[in-house]
């Protein structure tokens, strides 16, 4: 559902990639021109938190932001998941950050 929000340049025009492999690490979908990844968590990563972290450092140390989503916002909320994405493409870009959007619950 997310791929179809990215894929082909459809959201904000930014050129995303799936399965992109970052400091030893494959990313779920990632922008190389911002150096933005976004990862999807399911329920499995509530049992491992320390593996995620130590991927996040990885990913940042290589220069990279990370962005991470439980699937849950992703199929429940998605317009909330696109604009906190558009946001961390603000702060990649350097750019003012746009207003947050509400999460519904």
């Amino acid at each position: 559902m997310l791929w179809q929000a990215l894929r082909g340049r459809r959201l904000d025009g930014l050129k995303f990639r799936r399965q992109m492999e970052i400091a030893g690490h494959v990313a779920d979908f990632a922008c190389a021109d911002l150096r933005l990844t976004i990862e999807l968590d399911g329920a499995h990563h509530a049992e491992q938190v320390e593996n995620d972290m130590r991927r996040r450092d990885a990913i940042e140390a290589a220069g990279w932001l990370e962005i991470r989503f439980p699937n849950d916002d992703v199929m429940q909320r998605p317009d909330w998941v696109l604009r906190e994405i558009l946001r961390m493409a603000d702060i990649a870009r350097g750019r003012p950050i746009r207003e947050a959007f509400p999460r519904r619950d």
